[in-house]
């Protein structure tokens, strides 16, 4: 039996366009497979999020599935969403020259970025498919990750007797995911003679990056593994003999090529061609126009860099030097003069008080407002630059630098920077980032002599405990943390909640991101 994993990139709303590449993609395999497999609501894209509650999104999308089947000459799996008794259902329906049997998602993931009790309702019962004379149970994506969950769908396909089990998912990357998959399907059907084909959606939508990295086993014996962060169509014949096959990429290629397919399909899908940031000088910016560069081409990416009285000569030659060796244009804006205007304007409301903190975040704010006048001028998406680290820690400014359409590096901790930096230059064969840029110690440059006020060999990694594992200050102290850092961090996290919830949409690389999949209230009591 061949069959013919397609994991596509489709776009949420693109009802006849995400049909339109289905159909095409059946017509390319017709002669060569016997069975195609389409990832999880194919025809709608994913997540459709609200859109489910619009009638006419909801009619659209059967329409286009019908003309699917209309159009498949031989079997094929597509997910889509079906209408049960005015119940929504996440669905996948087997198709050849109609609508032959449909399987409904048994479990409905609700945690996280995951909201889908929201709009669904879960299958009641599960069936097999005679596909080629083969016994076909087909599942949706949570249905394998059973481990939370009364119901066992993997295990009632095997007790039914399939020969194959086929999972269509739309499940979302982060760290150590591509790996933790691979492992559990491989304990479902480790021991058993039963097929798994796994069909996984690719491509960026919003904050989250779906990597594909589709594959199939035999047994417990993986035999074919799909490409990463692409689209990627390909057969496998069961009956064939196949070597075991492993995973090649380093934690560090996997979180970069995510972030670049992260930004660029956030482009394409939002209508926009070219991304301008501002530079630095710094690590931050650095990686994120080395990024940008790989997502949308270097002649779509437009630096600036915008001098101030304390902008350190270092700053202004690695700025120059970057954007040189990236092939990328780049705007020197000076704000000295605009800083100097506001500083006039504010004088007789000040009388009495210190500079502090206001000035320097004015400069950044007058940076976020020469950006976003580019992006209303041309057109350009505003890249915001700061870091997770910096993020958790309310170490960045509201309506300064953390203006922007998209945070591209927003769910990446301040020594994953320098490790993707590393990286980078390494592919590149070349100094494309300076090395006085890694050695430097990072300062925003808001005030003389500044430097970051944090030891990020120590907070980072501390930060991420806090934040994507949940640590207890008990379990930190163990690790030897000291106790007044804990508590210095806590309560930073805890009253920066405000800021967060202002800030550009992060694409998601770790378990636990801030956005949609951690809700905290901004008005908060509660301290640990």
């Amino acid at each position: 039996m061949h069959i013919a994993v397609a994991q596509m990139n489709v776009s949420v709303g693109d009802l006849e366009g995400n049909a339109q590449r289905i159909i095409t993609s059946v017509r390319t395999f017709e002669k060569k497979a016997d069975i195609v497999v389409f990832p999880e609501l194919t025809t709608t894209g994913y997540p459709p999020l609200d859109l489910l509650f619009e009638r006419e999104f909801l009619e659209k999308n059967k329409e286009m599935l019908l003309e699917i089947a209309k159009n498949c000459a031989i079997p094929c799996i597509v997910g889509f969403v079906d209408v049960v008794n005015g119940k929504l259902c996440n669905a996948a329906a087997l198709l050849c020259k109609g609508i032959l049997g449909v399987q409904y998602k048994m479990l409905l993931p609700n945690y996280d970025v995951f909201d889908e009790r929201r709009y669904f309702t879960p299958g009641k019962s599960q069936s097999l498919f005679e596909v080629c004379g083969k016994k076909v149970g087909i599942e949706i994506c949570e249905d394998l990750w059973d481990h939370n969950y009364d119901v066992k769908p993997t295990a009632t396909l095997q007790k039914m007797g399939a020969d194959i089990i086929v999972n269509i998912s739309a499940s979302p990357y982060c760290v150590d995911k591509i790996q933790e998959r691979l492992e559990l399907a491989k304990t479902h059907i480790k021991g058993t003679n039963c097929a798994f084909v796994y069909c996984n959606l690719v491509g960026g939508q919003d904050e989250l990056v779906f990597d594909g990295s589709s594959f199939v086993m035999k047994g417990d014996t993986l035999i074919k593994v799909g490409k990463s962060f692409e689209e990627d169509f390909f057969i496998v014949d069961l009956e064939k003999e196949y070597a075991k096959v492993n995973l090649h990429m380093s934690k560090t290629e996997e979180l970069f090529k995510a972030l670049v397919l992260g930004l660029k399909d956030y482009c394409r899908k939002t209508h926009f061609e070219k991304v301008v940031l501002g530079l630095s000088g710094g690590i931050d910016s650095s990686l994120v126009a080395c990024i940008a560069v790989e997502a949308v081409g270097k002649e779509n990416v437009v630096g600036v860099f915008m001098p101030s009285l304390y902008t350190s000569q270092e700053s202004t030659e690695d700025a120059a030097a970057l954007s040189e060796n990236l092939g990328i244009a780049l705007h020197t804006l000076p704000i000295d003069d605009i800083f100097d205007s506001y500083n006039q304007t504010l004088t007789p409301a000040f009388a009495g008080f210190e500079r502090d903190t206001t000035e320097e975040n004015i400069q950044a704010r007058i940076r976020g407002n020469l950006l976003m006048a580019f992006s209303n001028k041309f057109g350009y998406l505003v890249l915001a630059t700061g870091n997770k680290t910096e993020v958790a820690l309310g170490y960045c400014t509201l309506y300064g630098d953390m203006s922007g359409g998209l945070s591209v590096i927003g769910d990446v901790s301040k020594m994953q920077v320098y490790e993707l930096a590393r990286y980078y230059n390494g592919i590149r064969g070349k100094e494309v980032i300076p090395e006085r840029v890694f050695e430097r110690p990072p300062s925003a440059e808001l005030k003389e002599t500044q430097v970051d006020p944090f030891n990020y060999a120590v907070v980072s990694p501390l930060v991420d405990l806090i934040i994507e594992e949940r640590t207890s200050k008990e379990d930190l102290l163990n690790m030897g943390y000291d106790l007044h850092l804990i508590d210095d961090i806590f309560k930073r996290i805890h009253k920066n909640e405000y800021k967060r919830k202002q800030a550009a949409p992060a694409i998601k690389v770790t378990k636990k991101a801030f956005g949609i999949g951690r809700r905290y209230p901004i008005a908060n009591q509660f301290t640990v």
